[in-house]
């Protein structure tokens, strides 16, 4: 098979996989969040320690928006056509899915909660674990030795931060980093979102099932 065909076939797997993705992570996070609603932080809304952690998962769903924009800058679309291995994918192989991690975890601490945070940042983290199995299938079909060696070297979720290394250019998609942007965005929604759900369950529109910390 021709080098072109290789990329054409990656390319469908490629496209297959990143469809199960969004079915499957927006089943994924409305189970999580479904579970969420019916929760409510022991520590109550307008309290100090509440509203520390509504404002730091803030700033971890900004976080994540610019590192996600930021690795979208490397990668603009070159995933199958070679290996990226500069800037964020110098230090771990799925710079933007860690970002997800990042802001899944802020979206659940906007209930004021560490528990929310952690359990939805896991689940978020467990799903893209798991996806990456199955894109690193194709791209050990696609780049062989190439992609192995560096899988040998970078690690997969976990960033290792001594291994990074920058490129001296690099050719950027506008249209790539756009799309990245105003995708991350959605996190954000989160912050007016459980500010409602908030008032519903204070009152008492909104049952609770447990009280998490």
């Amino acid at each position: 098979m021709s080098g072109s065909n290789r990329r054409h076939a990656s390319g469908l797997g490629f496209g297959l996989v990143h469809n199960r993705r969004k079915l499957l992570l927006g089943i994924a996070g409305l189970i999580a969040l479904a579970a969420l609603v019916f929760n409510v932080s022991r520590f109550a809304p307008d309290t100090a320690v509440h509203e520390t952690l509504e404002y730091f998962g803030i700033a971890l769903i900004i976080a994540c928006i610019l590192g996600r924009t930021w690795s979208s800058m490397y990668i603009g679309g070159r995933k199958l056509k070679g290996i990226v291995t500069d800037g964020p994918y110098s230090i771990v192989r799925n710079p933007l899915y860690v970002f997800s991690v990042i802001g899944a975890a802020g979206v659940g601490m906007q209930l004021g909660s560490i528990t929310a945070g952690l359990l939805l940042g896991a689940v978020v983290f467990i799903f893209f674990y798991l996806l990456t199995l199955q894109e690193e299938q194709v791209l050990e079909k696609l780049h062989g030795d190439v992609y192995r060696a560096y899988c040998a070297k970078v690690p997969r979720m976990i960033p290792n931060p001594a291994l990074w290394h920058d490129a001296e250019h690099i050719e950027i998609s506008p249209r790539i980093v756009r799309r990245t942007f105003f995708d991350a965005l959605i996190f954000l929604v989160a912050v007016p979102a459980f500010e409602m759900l908030e008032k519903l369950q204070v009152a008492g529109h909104v049952p609770t099932l447990f009280h998490i910390y």
